[in-house]
């Protein structure tokens, strides 16, 4: 079967981000893009690779809020008068990344036409996402949880293809982001590629039939 990487693109019209304006730079695997708590007059498009957002409160361990890939924006958070940034993040993999003034994005926005209501509807449908991981940690198993992390990440939680090729992630990274130990990660990786849910050729192959496991197809503990 043919892969098929993640390249769908939330901003229809321009994928590959160039009508944003703004600088490209690339990013070599854990290098850093910003760190929580530095001043925040820009925003990121992911036009290749990935990104890892963590942040940290005092006194407690480092955790990890968001897992991004291409297509995704990550430090829209300026956009709502934020100065600082709230998190840090770090490239997961070699990464294309467009950073993008404030200014031009508002511009962008307030421009009412088929390019801001893409971008409307793409932050949106963050601040869902995001809600809907929060509401995961409390409700579903482990194992749920990293399925659908999988699938977040390979776009296949929408209408798309039957596999679609994401980047290799540390299991500790899944399991900080998914909210248990790296050991069961192991655990629950094994057993998805055992089921023919996950592959690797490269990069990690995630298949549509992952979602099997939102259905409830075993009990795990949390």
């Amino acid at each position: 079967m043919k892969r098929k990487k993640r390249n769908d693109s939330p901003l229809g019209g321009f994928p590959s981000g160039a009508s944003l304006g703004g600088k490209v730079s690339h990013y070599r695997n854990k290098q850093n893009i910003y760190t929580q708590g530095e001043l925040a007059p820009t925003l990121f498009y992911i036009q290749e690779g990935g990104v890892r957002l963590t942040t940290r409160r005092k006194d407690h361990r480092t955790a990890v809020t968001a897992i991004l890939g291409a297509h995704d924006f990550f430090g829209e958070l300026c956009l709502a008068g934020y100065p600082v940034r709230v998190s840090s993040a770090v490239a997961l993999t070699g990464s294309t990344i467009r950073t993008i003034q404030k200014e031009k994005m508002l511009e962008l926005l307030r421009a009412k036409n088929s390019t801001s209501n893409s971008l409307v509807a793409y932050l949106l449908s963050s601040v869902k996402d995001y809600q809907d991981h929060v509401a995961d940690l409390l409700t579903t198993s482990s194992e749920q949880r990293l399925a659908r992390a999988l699938l977040r990440l390979a776009r296949l939680d929408r209408n798309g293809p039957a596999l679609a090729e994401i980047p290799v992630l540390p299991h500790q990274v899944l399991a900080d982001m998914v909210g248990t130990t790296r050991s069961r990660i192991n655990l629950f990786m094994n057993q998805f590629r055992k089921e023919g849910f996950i592959s690797y050729d490269g990069g990690l192959e995630v298949h549509q039939s992952l979602q099997k496991v939102l259905k409830g197809r075993v009990k795990s503990a949390k």
